[in-house]
């Protein structure tokens, strides 16, 4: 049997704050996370996004060092409705102080599309397909 995908793992600085940012994208967390030093959420089909906090990532890895302040590599894309709400979504959370890497635009490729950047660098890209 092969393995199955079943989480996607990302170190955060701020557990509160990491939490604070996707609950604004609609993701659920236990009430109280915010004091843990890992916590989960179930995303459609069952994968899991799970936080954990650099500390905790170092308490098993001795290794573990955080990176710098932009993270290259996997990003997350989340599905909008349409295009309004990739835009609502994009100006909420600049207005909430996160860093946006490109404002909304309608991409070649058809869909809406916007990129910020959450707590600790990840790339996020919110987007929706357009109508034709």
């Amino acid at each position: 049997m092969a393995p199955t995908l079943n989480g996607i793992g990302l170190a955060v600085a701020d557990m509160a704050t990491s939490l604070t940012f996707y609950r604004r994208l609609g993701l659920e967390f236990p009430a109280g996370a915010e004091n843990e030093p890992h916590a989960e959420a179930e995303l459609p089909g069952g994968i899991r996004l799970m936080l954990d906090t650099h500390a905790s990532l170092a308490s098993f890895d001795p290794t573990h060092t955080p990176g710098g302040p932009v993270k290259d590599g996997a990003s997350l894309a989340f599905l909008c409705a349409d295009a309004p709400e990739v835009d609502s979504q994009h100006a909420d959370l600049v207005a909430a102080g996160h860093h946006s890497v490109k404002e909304p635009w309608d991409a070649p490729w058809g869909q809406r599309y916007a990129i910020l950047r959450d707590p600790d660098g990840y790339q996020v890209e919110l987007f929706a397909w357009l109508k034709n």
